[in-house]
């Protein structure tokens, strides 16, 4: 029946749109200050704290979207602190980041990757950077591959989360993806971290 379909389809020369999702893009002309790519794809880490990437992601509910700005330990893949908003406004980005900055020791001066996005280039998330004495890095434009396990982590979320329940508004998804990262973190395993979950790779790290 399907090739029947096709043969028709070919014959009558109609083609079927294919509808690709669309991708949050928070790139929004060259403002601001860009910095180099640092990280530069190497996404393991030895401790705890050394190496960061964050990013936003987009969600769609009826008429309305939600967005999450997640930030990512390196070492164990655990989402250390997030933010969720209706708007990818730079309190979405910089509430996430603060968060994040109150589990540092003293001592610890992580390495924060993003995308080229506005936020990031922004001067209120450099001075965050700054204070801290943490360290900028950026994805080069347009090369979503340089934050490559972020993008994963969205991938996993959206397939495991989003794309399988019907979520009537905003205020019924916004819980659910804050039960999937607690999920993810606590309950998850990788087999990049020996089949442990984040939080009981970090426990195990740390206790040997």
């Amino acid at each position: 029946m399907k090739k029947t379909v096709l043969k028709l389809m070919q014959a009558l020369g109609l083609a079927c749109k294919v509808r690709r999702r669309k991708r949050y893009n928070s790139y929004q002309g060259e403002q601001g200050a860009v910095a180099p790519n640092v990280l530069n794809r190497e996404f393991e880490a030895d401790a705890p704290n050394q190496k960061w990437v964050t990013d936003v992601t987009e969600f769609n509910v009826g008429d309305r979207k939600l967005y999450l700005s997640p930030v990512m330990d390196l070492f164990d893949r655990q989402i250390i602190s997030y933010s969720l908003g209706l708007s990818p406004n730079l309190a979405l980005t910089n509430d996430s980041l603060r968060e994040a900055l109150t589990s540092l020791k003293p001592g610890q001066q992580p390495l924060v990757h993003s995308d080229q996005g506005f936020q990031y280039r922004h001067a209120s998330w450099r001075t965050l950077i700054e204070g801290a004495g943490a360290v900028q890095s950026m994805s080069r434009k347009g090369n979503c591959y340089d934050n490559a396990v972020m993008e994963n982590f969205f991938g996993h979320l959206k397939e495991e989360l989003f794309h399988h329940v019907r979520f009537l508004n905003t205020d019924a998804l916004a819980p659910a993806i804050e039960e999937y990262i607690h999920w993810y973190n606590t309950k998850r395993i990788s087999t990049k971290l020996e089949g442990l979950s984040p939080v009981q790779y970090r426990a195990q790290a740390l206790a040997a």
